[in-house]
Order: C-alpha cells, then structure tokens, then sequence
C-alpha cells in the first residue's frame, strides 16, 4: 500500500504533468475525471491541495472516495474536510469552485458504492483490504 510520501510524491508528479502541458494533460485518470480539492488543515490552518479522481458525478454533485488505497487510516484530505467541509475545487477548464464536503449517509452509500465498484472495482478491492468502512464524501457547490 502508498506511504503518505509516495501519496504526496505522486501528487508533485501529477501537478508537474498538469504545469509541464499547460493543463492539456492530466486531468483524466483510470477512465475518471481529476480534480484538484483544496481543505484547510485541521492542524496548520493553512490551504491543502490534493489531485484526487470522482468516479461519479450526478448534476452538480461531485463524488469522491476517501481509499487511500485500502489502508487502515483515512487519508489527510478526508479528515481535513471532516473537520471543515468548506473546500475549493478545480476541474479542467473550469474556475474554482467553492463547494460544501459531507459524508455519504449510509442510504447514499448504500446507492452510491455499487454504481462506484461497477465501474472502477479497484475501490471494491481497497474495501476488502482494510477494516475501516471507506468514506463516500459528496461534494456540492456552496453557493
């Protein structure tokens, strides 16, 4: 499983891809758009950025799942936006959005999850590996 360093080494390379082709490259992976989500650290304070992909999307909902590859631990992202869910949000060719992050209740998990692992089962094989029932978190525009 990724080390928090390789997590944040992939993410350098991902935004390097991003900046070296002017944004041409790199805002689709594993067949799922890429998005660039802003938190503010639950410790520091300070904004916090992460490129993470949303195996599905609904209108103006975003989904986004919190698998840090079937570790044990919930990634940094996710309890940063647990303890404040006011995130930004940037997709390709869009502004930022300002947008309001919450915890699928179990019903939305219950619909959402099987429409996620039917279309990319690698989030099915993260789940068997860890205890921690992985988060669903819905991204919504906050204005």
């Amino acid at each position: 499983m990724p080390s928090d360093r390789s997590l944040k080494t992939m993410n350098s390379i991902h935004r390097g891809l991003l900046r070296i082709s002017r944004g041409r490259l790199g805002w689709m992976a594993a067949g799922m758009p890429v998005l660039d989500l802003t938190t503010i650290g639950r410790k520091s304070g300070r904004p916090r950025s992460v490129m993470l992909t949303s195996p599905h999307q609904e209108d103006d909902m975003l989904v986004v799942i919190a698998s840090k590859g079937g570790e044990e631990t919930h990634p940094a992202w996710f309890l940063n936006l647990r303890d404040n869910p006011e995130v930004v949000v940037t997709m390709k060719g869009a502004p930022e959005r300002k947008m309001i992050a919450r915890v699928a209740s179990t019903k939305e998990r219950e619909r959402l999850w099987p429409i996620v692992t039917g279309n990319h089962p690698n989030y099915s094989d993260y789940q068997k590996r860890t205890h921690r029932e992985i988060p669903v978190v819905i991204l919504r525009p906050a204005d």
